[in-house]
Order: structure tokens, then sequence, then C-alpha cells
């Protein structure tokens, strides 16, 4: 009875190294996912509102990040003024107009 292995036995056939392309795939794959689920429609959204800031004009019936409804009276290039009530006018920055509603909304509120 021999303690010694063979050396058939010890050489059992080295297991391949995988490339480079097999250890990137799956980041890849990630990397696509993220991109078509979370990065690509985050930039569409940030680019239509840059548009609906860039078109807000005078009259425009508009409702604010804070949920204030009003008409704007005047339009600057970082502020706005924003009529909420009758002869009650404040101040706000264009970039917090969360969107601009139909015309006559307010009336219907």
């Amino acid at each position: 009875m021999s303690f010694f292995i063979s050396n058939a036995m010890a050489d059992a056939g080295g297991a391949a190294q995988p490339g480079i392309f097999e250890v990137l795939l799956p980041f890849i794959i990630l990397f696509v996912v993220f991109y078509f689920l979370l990065i690509r429609p985050q930039s569409k959204r940030a680019k239509e509102h840059r548009n609906m800031v860039a078109a807000l004009a005078k009259g425009d019936e508009v409702m604010t990040q804070g949920g204030i409804y009003g008409k704007i009276t005047e339009v600057g290039e970082e502020v706005i003024e924003v009529e909420i009530a009758e002869n009650l006018i404040v101040k706000a920055q264009r970039a917090a107009v969360a969107s601009v509603l139909p015309k006559g909304t307010l009336k219907s509120l």
C-alpha cells in the first residue's frame, strides 16, 4: 500500500482561468440595466423640466414644488413673481416651478 498519490491522480486537469470578457460581462450587463432603468429616464425628466422652466411666460398658471398654485406676473432670469391671491404676490425661483397648468385651472380650484 502506497501513501503517495501517483502523478496522474495529483494532476487532475487544471481549471481554465476565466478571460477578461467573462469577468467584466456581469458588470457590463449591470451598467446597461442601470442606464435604461435609472439614468436615461432621469435625464429625460431633467431635460423636460429645463425646457418647461425656460418657456415660462407672464400669465402662465403654475404649481410650485411647494404645492402653491398661482399665476406668473413677472419673469426674470432666475426669479419669477407669482400671484397666489388677489394682490398677494410672492417671489420664487424659476426652477421651483413643478408644472405649468392649463389656462383656467385656477378658477376651478
